[in-house]
């Protein structure tokens, strides 16, 4: 399989290239050249398959030129630990809860493969690699917990100082080892600038060997797709039409809902639900995508003002703005309206996160206007790592998981840094 750059369809590398690489040398975002399709036979069956037995065959579908039948299992049984149940939280509304990792996050899933296939595409090389890794959340302690002592790898986490939750901020800050993390004066768009001059820098890029474990990378970004495929299985029935409301910040979530819709996954519609952070549903409304600068909400890991997998949306729907809008509607909601959801929600019996409170009222605003659907919302964290503002919404003190409670004893280590590339150059620089 050849991946390509969303900037240019000629550019096109090897899928060590493109892992390795992170981002493609013209700022673009690599793309499968070719997507799989699989038969709807197939789609009938998923219901009597494991969580571990789709993801052999995805994976599979997408990898089986580069990789032998062994890796693929290796892959898939390093990735798929921990299950994503479906619940129904209402009447055909039902959460797809992605937290049940070692994070307790959604991007635990892409973290663990992508940790798994850099080692094996890195194999013995004698040279050091570095993981530059821009969060505004729930990423930087994903990729630290699964990079975590994997020898040859360097993990290096930018974060905007002050903007993440302090669980959030514990997760990752607090294990050393070869883990570092730099406090960054700013907001998060300002660390994912940072990472992608870094990653065009000529003279860093002779140096030192630089790859990503954002969702700029394909081996980040392409195992989401596993838990649509996992969560249609698992719908009571099959019929009709089907809904995804996923909570939306650099948009490399909805991006992969997108390829399994594309490798013949029944998926009617997608809602792109943010908060005032609106760049996306904005542009869906028939405006021109333009970037902004980001504002802090409760739901900080989506406060992006320019998120970086709008490309690959755009190249899933092959340039064509008006399909791009008939198949994705985009709604952006207020912390107001995120604190209602999240203690309505609550005396149903279920307790949100802000994140899926944001998914959550973007799926029911879209069945206000169409109830003929069954529509799954994803609840992308575990309530528990926004402690503060969940409490504070239902007035009730969680109980947090033990392996989230105890990130709460470590101590904190970083090192401050300006918002200039330059600081960050330094700082690469001094690296051995």
């Amino acid at each position: 399989m050849q991946y390509y750059s969303t900037t240019n369809r000629e550019l096109k590398v090897s899928l060590q290239e493109a892992v390795l690489k992170g981002l493609a040398p013209d700022n673009g975002l690599f793309m499968p050249l070719t997507i799989p399709t699989f038969p709807e036979a197939w789609m009938e069956e998923l219901s009597n398959l494991s969580f571990r037995e789709i993801g052999y065959r995805v994976i599979g579908a997408l990898f089986s030129s580069d990789l032998t039948d062994a890796q693929i299992q290796e892959l898939v049984d390093h990735t798929l630990t921990f299950d994503a149940p479906l619940v129904e939280v209402e009447q055909n509304v039902f959460s797809l809860e992605l937290f049940h990792g070692p994070t307790l996050a959604f991007k635990d899933f892409g973290a663990r493969f992508c940790a798994k296939l850099l080692g094996m595409l890195v194999g013995t090389s004698a040279k050091k690699t570095r993981i530059l890794v821009a969060t505004s959340g729930d990423t930087g302690s994903a990729v630290a917990n699964g990079f975590l002592n994997v020898a040859g790898v360097e993990v290096i986490i930018l974060y905007p100082k002050g903007k993440v939750s302090l669980l959030q901020e514990k997760q990752f800050t607090t294990l050393g080892k070869n883990i570092i993390c730099l406090e960054v004066e700013g907001v998060f768009d300002d660390c994912q600038a940072l990472v992608k001059q870094a990653f065009l820098d000529p003279e860093l890029n002779e140096k030192l060997i630089l790859t990503s474990a954002n969702s700029i990378n394909v081996a980040r970004w392409i195992p989401q797709c596993l838990y649509y495929f996992y969560a249609y299985s698992r719908l009571p029935k099959k019929t009709g039409k089907i809904v995804f409301s996923v909570p939306s910040g650099n948009f490399g979530n909805l991006a992969a809902g997108i390829l399994a819709q594309r490798m013949g996954l029944p998926i009617s519609q997608f809602i792109a639900a943010t908060n005032e952070n609106k760049v996306v549903p904005t542009f869906l409304t028939g405006s021109y995508f333009e970037a902004k600068p980001s504002i802090p909400t409760l739901s900080n890991a989506m406060d992006v003002g320019n998120p970086s997998n709008f490309p690959r949306l755009v190249n899933l729907f092959e340039g064509d703005e008006e399909k791009f809008r008939n198949q994705v509607k985009g709604y952006f909601f207020s912390d107001a309206q995120t604190v209602q959801a999240m203690q309505s929600v609550y005396r149903l019996g279920y307790t949100l996160d802000p994140h899926g409170a944001i998914g959550y009222l973007g799926l029911k605003k879209f069945l206000e206007i169409d109830k003929d659907y069954q529509g799954i919302f994803l609840e992308t964290a575990h309530p528990g790592k926004f402690q503060e503002v969940v409490e504070k919404a239902i007035s009730e003190k969680l109980k947090l998981p033990e392996r989230l409670a105890i990130f709460q004893k470590g101590e904190k280590n970083t090192i401050p840094l300006t918002a200039s590339f330059e600081s960050f150059k330094q700082f690469l620089s001094a690296l051995d």
